[in-house]
């Protein structure tokens, strides 16, 4: 049977306010019909714990996810020990890099960890729940997205996003290198987005005011015609 939308909340500790979510915003862009469910709520370390996790349950959501980074991963495991303490019912979820390769350690803390790029598993997942089945196993892993099916999520930059705060944007995905000391070695090859639809967005983030892009593309000057159509398009702008 059918649940009513569930609602849902995405959230993440940044290492502080000027920095913001792209992932969780590319989340929340590809959630289809359960988008307008979805909340997005980012803090800084400037923030406690304790805060984090009474803002969080005050939301009263179905289902949370917490994205989890190097710097934030101690602080997000406390914040999830609240949260399932004081109301178990919720679903709450684990993602992100510093949860997607050795994880063993952090299921004790969450109902479910989504592994890798998360856009297709956290869609299957609330679908699913909306339709009153939930995965038997814990980890939650499904193919790398094929980039042109994904939402861009541009548009989820507030006004309040781009007067003060980075704008991060992506052109590919992907490494092609194989180093050892790094996780970028393990997601074999390059994906492009599509540059023009690409190009598009920004032009849309320029009209609003963006003066300052930082691309977190792994190999940015992989392509040198890709990279020099990039270029031409910021300085004619």
């Amino acid at each position: 049977m059918s649940q009513a939308a569930p609602k849902i909340v995405l959230s993440t500790i940044n290492a502080r306010y000027s920095h913001t979510s792209f992932g969780l915003r590319y989340l929340k862009a590809n959630l289809h019909e359960f988008e307008d469910c979805c909340e997005i709520c980012e803090f800084s370390k400037d923030s406690t714990v304790q805060e984090i996790a009474e803002a969080l349950l005050n939301q009263q959501a179905d289902i949370i996810g917490l994205s989890c980074y190097i710097w934030n991963i101690e602080d997000q495991l406390r914040v999830a020990e609240i949260i399932k303490s004081i109301s178990p019912q919720t679903l709450l979820f684990l993602g992100g890099p510093e949860v997607s390769y050795e994880y063993d350690d952090f299921l004790n803390y969450c109902d479910y960890l989504i592994k890798g790029e998360g856009e297709y598993a956290l869609y299957h997942f609330v679908k699913n729940w909306q339709q009153g089945i939930l995965p038997l196993q814990k980890v939650l892993e499904e193919p790398i997205c094929d980039l042109n099916t994904l939402k861009m999520p541009y548009y989820l930059y507030s006004d309040e996003d781009i007067a003060h705060r980075l704008i991060y944007v992506e052109a590919t995905r992907g490494c092609p290198f194989t180093c050892e000391f790094c996780l970028s070695s393990l997601s074999k090859g390059v994906r492009e987005f599509n540059l023009d639809k690409f190009l598009k967005e920004m032009d849309t983030l320029i009209t609003r005011g963006v003066k300052q892009f930082k691309f977190v593309d792994r190999t940015f000057n992989l392509k040198f015609a890709n990279v020099k159509h990039i270029l031409e398009f910021f300085k004619s702008r």
